[in-house]
């Protein structure tokens, strides 16, 4: 079976891009990475993927506008170029812009997103903070399938994080960090493969009976 190509696009640092990147350069992984798209110029990611020897592109969200009309520029510059490049799913690793319905329509149940909570609980920023100030004891990631509501969408898989007394923002954002690392691949795998189907609005995950106590799917 021939591998899919993924588009990864980040904003940032790109650290859940070189989970994926390490992941791809394994023989019977699924999927290769096709292109790493920066919304912002000389975001620290474009030289990782770079260095690791794939293609890297800048679409400036900024040269096209503020408001409706310059989003839908924006998108359609975006999915141009996702085209051009054969792009079957397309993995958001820390990309800090949101998507308009119709970008969500043209591409759903291919469009992946990983976030630092166990959602639907703590969407947006500053979560780490948030479930400290909520005092919550298990914190976690989740990757999903996305839907027009930010941080919504048909969950593929989560995986847990303790609390600890003495947590700080940065400290718990580690942790869960190491946990997104090991998430992320695994998630991309199983929808590389068709074996995350959205039924009836959620993931049916092929062959799992609970999976693993503090990750769902287990890695294999």
């Amino acid at each position: 079976m021939a591998r899919k190509k993924l588009a990864v696009l980040i904003s940032g640092r790109g650290s859940n891009m070189q989970a994926l990147i390490d992941a791809a350069r394994t023989p019977d992984y699924p999927a290769e990475v096709a292109i790493v798209i920066a919304n912002v110029p000389g975001a620290a990611g474009l030289s990782r993927a770079a260095e690791a020897g794939v293609p890297v592109m800048t679409i400036d969200h900024r040269r096209f506008g503020k408001g409706a009309d310059g989003k839908q520029l924006f998108e359609a510059a975006l999915h141009r170029a996702l085209e051009e490049a054969g792009v079957d799913i397309v993995c958001l690793a820390g990309f800090m812009r949101l998507f308009s319905a119709e970008f969500v329509r043209r591409w759903y149940g291919r469009l992946v997103n990983i976030h630092p909570s166990l959602l639907p609980a703590f969407k947006g920023l500053d979560v780490h903070a948030a479930m400290l100030a909520a005092g919550v004891k298990i914190a976690g990631c989740t990757v999903h399938y996305v839907s027009a509501e930010m941080d919504a969408g048909p969950i593929i898989g989560q995986a847990a994080a303790p609390v600890l007394a003495d947590d700080t923002a940065e400290t718990l954002a580690a942790r869960i960090l190491a946990a997104e690392h090991r998430l992320y691949p695994e998630c991309v795998r199983r929808v590389a493969l068709g074996a995350a189907p959205i039924v009836n609005g959620v993931v049916a995950l092929a062959g799992e009976a609970g999976g693993g106590l503090l990750l769902n799917p287990p890695p294999r």
